[in-house]
């Protein structure tokens, strides 16, 4: 299965494709083994000078790639011939002290967090950017009306300020996810065979511990291979960060349409619509998003599966994690660098924003007369006035503020200026622009104490 996105839009790879080459997975799977071979060599385990050794030669560059190859298609192993090649390379008399006492799982798990931890690098750094993009945008558009919709009608007004701000919002929340996690996550492994530190003895703990440390991870308390849930939060977390994603760019693509027309993805000149339509100005960078996210979401059924390992490990959900975690992890950074294009480039139609909290001739302002009404006259007769002349400027296609002005329930109460005054959307936003600023100061504290 191809882990490209499926997409003719100009952007970049953030790198994460690159983390999960063979050879990258490789270069972090030596660089376990130089942690495990000088953590042992502290404790006397094995001579000081082999961990030199296995340090120096523990270097994917130096390897011969094609004798590598034909190990692997004559071991069917995941690792045996690289420690081979490792150990040809450190030679006599330390060769033989490469891969001490571990287990392949010890090796490619620890190592394949490693990975891990570069492509959560990426994203952290990718977040950090989005936040910033958004407090721009929302401190651009904190007092610009538009119409709020619930249930897919319109409902009050407010402003794009306030819809970016629940954004930012959420995705602080998923940057404190992601470090609150990363404790948990990244966590090294070193209990052998069974997770019982058999070949290692009473030293086991200490050489984990010391392994750990080296490639700058705590320890499994419990070192069993059968173990595989902070793989799994992780896919979690990154679907928890992908639904709000999937959320901004379906936003994004629904304001785009010509029936609404209040945004517009940024548009590169150039760029083709569709191959029979030369008017088309497609949201492609949105629906890669939408797409990448659905994508991510779709790992976390495998990921919890992988946690069903049976006895004290199992090939087959290591291999089902490594699957989930390598496409979470890609199309995470392809649905990343798309949306900080997409939100750095937002283009905003005030005037469109403005002409469409009109199309209900007024209807929007139901709950300010209500309310307003209400003050005198009880909240539920004033719920039933401003009904009756709500459902009538809509079943009888009406001006709603002529049925208002012309209800004597209504003018018993509010004059004609107060009427008009009342018709006026941006006048009943609420806090949205206090909402919208108190997100762009929190992006911007944040970013000061880094």
């Amino acid at each position: 299965m191809s882990d490209e996105l499926p997409t003719a839009t100009r952007v970049s790879d953030p790198g994460i494709r690159a983390l999960y080459k063979l050879e990258n997975r490789w270069q972090a799977w030596l660089d376990v083994e130089v942690a495990l071979a000088q953590a042992q060599a502290a404790l006397g385990i094995i001579p000081e000078q082999a961990a030199v050794a296995i340090a120096k030669c523990a270097d994917i560059s130096l390897m011969d790639r094609a004798r590598i190859d034909e190990g692997f298609a004559r071991t069917g192993h995941t690792l045996v011939p690289l420690v081979w090649e490792l150990g040809q390379l450190v030679g006599e008399p330390h060769g033989g002290w490469v891969h001490w006492g571990a287990t392949t799982q010890n090796i490619t798990q620890t190592g394949d967090l490693l990975v891990l931890r570069q492509a959560h690098q990426i994203f952290v750094q990718l977040l950090e950017e989005l936040l910033d993009a958004m407090a721009d945008l929302a401190e651009k558009s904190a007092d610009m009306p538009i119409a709020a919709r619930t249930h897919g009608q319109h409902a009050v007004p407010a402003t794009f300020g306030l819809k970016v701000a629940t954004w930012i919002d959420e995705i602080l929340r998923h940057l404190e996810r992601l470090e609150q996690a990363a404790p948990r996550i990244f966590v090294a492994m070193l209990g052998g065979a069974a997770g019982t530190y058999a070949s290692l003895g009473e030293q086991g703990p200490a050489v984990q511990k010391g392994m750990g440390e080296r490639l700058g991870m705590t320890s499994m308390r419990v070192p069993s291979r059968s173990i595989s849930d902070h793989f799994t939060e992780n896919v979690c977390v990154l679907a928890m960060l992908a639904a709000t994603c999937g959320k901004i760019g379906r936003e994004i693509y629904e304001l785009m349409k010509t029936e609404f027309a209040e945004v517009e993805e940024p548009v590169p000149p150039g760029t083709v619509g569709s191959s029979t339509m030369p008017q088309k100005r497609n949201p492609k960078l949105c629906q890669d998003i939408i797409a990448a996210a659905a994508d991510i979401r779709a790992q976390v059924p495998l990921a919890l599966e992988a946690m069903q390992t049976e006895h004290e490990a199992d090939r087959t959900t290591s291999l089902m994690i490594d699957t989930a975690e390598s496409r979470a992890c890609i199309a995470t950074g392809d649905m990343l660098v798309r949306l900080v294009q997409v939100i750095r480039g937002l283009k905003l139609d005030p005037q469109r924003m403005r002409k469409n909290l009109d199309l209900s001739g007024g209807l929007i302002m139901a709950e300010a007369v209500m309310l307003t009404l209400g003050a005198t006259l009880g909240r539920q007769h004033a719920h039933d006035v401003v009904y009756d002349a709500a459902q009538a400027a809509f079943v009888e296609n009406k001006a709603f503020g002529a049925l208002l002005s012309a209800d004597p329930r209504v003018t018993e109460r509010l004059d004609s200026g107060a009427i008009a005054k009342l018709m006026d959307p941006t006048e009943y936003c609420g806090l949205s622009a206090t909402l919208a600023r108190e997100a762009v100061q929190r992006v911007r504290e944040r970013h000061s104490t880094r």
